[in-house]
């Protein structure tokens, strides 16, 4: 997983964590054919169901926006009727238009328990309602839009703890797993798994290189077992207060509430080193 447990913010907090990104950045990863996540993004892609679009919107822009970012990063992989988008890198991605504030397009097929399909055409604000503890993102939800929209390049990480390591969780397709009530804290943890999407917003430029008030939004899913995740001392006692602090409304949010106390038992022994 290429994550680093040190990214974790402690005390946690509901918040954008938006870093700026270098010119020459990398938004894209290359998808290898035949990986766990190839095959549930094909699974998604032959059911007709990983693209959604606003009436009247076209992401001619955006598609071309990717693909020049491909090219300028030395990515090589093209895509078009032949070989699709969904197949060729590791993102999924959405359109986030700044005139509207609305995202108008979206080409996902490994969601973490939300619906494509429920998402286009809505604002920010009303994207982000679900969210727990989330005063301060919907009160900036406004500046977010335009500053991701603005025409530099921003990245951010989200991070979970679940008891399953399908990268797809459609809330429609894979009904969630739920944690073990009878498990000890060992084996809660050897079937836990870190989620961490790694989301940058790219910006969107027209037929003649202009910006023109959009963002690509891309999100890249990683899935790695907890007790390979958690390689040290120090980023077991990183894990360990983030967890802690989480409020009752995040855990809620995040569906960790029924395991927090034996995964906080596990990371402390492994934070001070007992087995």
């Amino acid at each position: 997983m290429d994550f680093d447990l040190e990214r974790i913010a402690v005390p946690f907090r509901m918040q954008p964590g938006l870093q700026r990104l270098g010119a020459g950045a990398r938004h894209l990863t290359p998808l290898a054919t035949g990986s766990a996540l190839y095959r549930e993004k094909l699974e998604v892609l032959q059911a007709g169901a990983s693209r959604f679009r606003a009436a009247g919107f076209h992401p001619k822009n955006a598609i071309n926006s990717i693909a020049n970012h491909a090219a300028l990063t030395g990515l090589t992989a093209r895509f078009g009727t032949e070989n699709p988008l969904e197949l060729v890198f590791e993102e999924d991605f959405a359109v986030l238009d700044a005139a509207s504030g609305t995202v108008p397009w979206l080409c996902v097929c490994t969601p973490s328990h939300w619906a494509p399909e429920d998402r286009v055409g809505l604002g920010f604000a009303a994207i982000h309602a679900p969210v727990a503890d989330n005063a301060t993102l919907l009160a900036a939800s406004d500046a977010l839009v335009r500053l991701v929209c603005g025409g530099d390049p921003w990245e951010r990480f989200v991070w979970n703890l679940v008891p399953d390591g399908r990268f797809d969780q459609h809330p429609g397709r894979h009904p969630r797993q739920p944690w073990p009530d009878d498990a000890s804290a060992e084996q809660l943890a050897t079937g836990c798994w870190l989620r961490v999407e790694r989301q940058t917003f790219l910006p969107v430029r027209d037929a003649r290189g202009q910006p023109c008030g959009q963002s690509v939004f891309t999100i890249r899913v990683m899935l790695q077992p907890l007790t390979q995740a958690v390689r040290n001392a120090g980023g077991a006692r990183r894990l360990h207060d983030a967890l802690a602090s989480m409020s009752d409304a995040t855990l809620a949010y995040k569906q960790i509430t029924p395991a927090r106390e034996r995964l906080l038992q596990w990371l402390s022994r492994r934070a001070t080193g007992a087995s």
